[in-house]
């Protein structure tokens, strides 16, 4: 199954932006990814995506979190997982794929940072939000880091954040249910804060196994994520800021 294809048209990709966000992630720009990568982009409520029809995950997820959501999240577990109907069936992933493959199905977009909002928080639960993800890096590492952007975003008023998979192309993928799902290699996830007094940049690379391991081991910063990745992100934000964000890599300045 080849993963890189033409993307589509941009008249196509509008046609299939669901709904007005509340946020302001146009501000900052979606990410700009290789024109060989096949895109999709799905816009949420909370969150947008950009939407891969061959490996039937996003290539990436973005949203913004603010310390007002972190303080107005509600307490609780749900356990909503559907496919995303919005998709067409020959091009999205099911329950089934992810049934009994030894990977969760792990959220990139985490309910958690958008429970502050019901139908927000129901949109994260879509497959499409979703990649085979470690059970150990899922619930353990990747759930840490989830828990420091709340920190973050309560700390500094405002952060945004993208996340994805991160395929090898010196490998050949693991792949799980009917519709032979590939299993990334690693993950990816960039946070920006740009309404501190001094705007701040991190970026994390974490690899798809049962890892436990300080924050710390996994840190890169943002341009070595854009290396990694082959990714451009926050491309609308100023020059000025990106010298001053793009190279840290320390995350004891957060």
């Amino acid at each position: 199954m080849n993963t890189s294809v033409v993307t589509d048209s941009l008249e196509e990709t509008q046609a299939n932006v669901n709904r007005e966000v509340w946020s302001t992630l146009p501000e900052v720009g979606y990410p700009v990814i290789p024109d060989t990568i096949h895109e999709k982009l799905l816009e949420r409520y909370c969150y947008s995506v950009s939407y891969n029809k061959f490996t039937r995950q996003p290539n990436w997820v973005m949203w913004q979190l603010t310390g007002e959501h972190v303080i107005k999240r509600k307490e609780g577990v749900w356990n909503e997982y559907r496919e995303d109907t919005e998709l067409p069936s020959e091009i999205r992933s099911t329950l089934e794929d992810y049934a009994s493959s030894g990977y969760d199905r792990g959220h990139m977009c985490p309910g958690g940072d958008c429970n502050w909002d019901d139908e927000g928080r129901d949109e994260t639960f879509v497959l499409s939000n979703m990649c085979p993800q470690h059970p150990k890096l899922n619930r353990g590492d990747w759930k840490e880091i989830e828990m420091a952007c709340r920190k973050w975003a309560k700390q500094y008023g405002n952060i945004y954040i993208v996340c994805g998979p991160i395929f090898l192309k010196s490998q050949q993928h693991e792949r799980i249910g009917l519709n032979q799902i590939p299993v990334p290699e690693a993950f990816f996830k960039v946070v920006l804060c740009t309404d501190s007094s001094k705007p701040k940049g991190i970026g994390f690379i974490c690899r798809n196994t049962d890892g436990n391991r300080k924050k710390d081991f996994y840190v890169n910063s943002i341009r070595q994520v854009e290396r990694v990745t082959g990714y451009r992100f926050f491309p609308n934000l100023e020059d000025s800021i990106k010298s001053l964000v793009y190279d840290m890599d320390d995350i004891n300045n957060w």
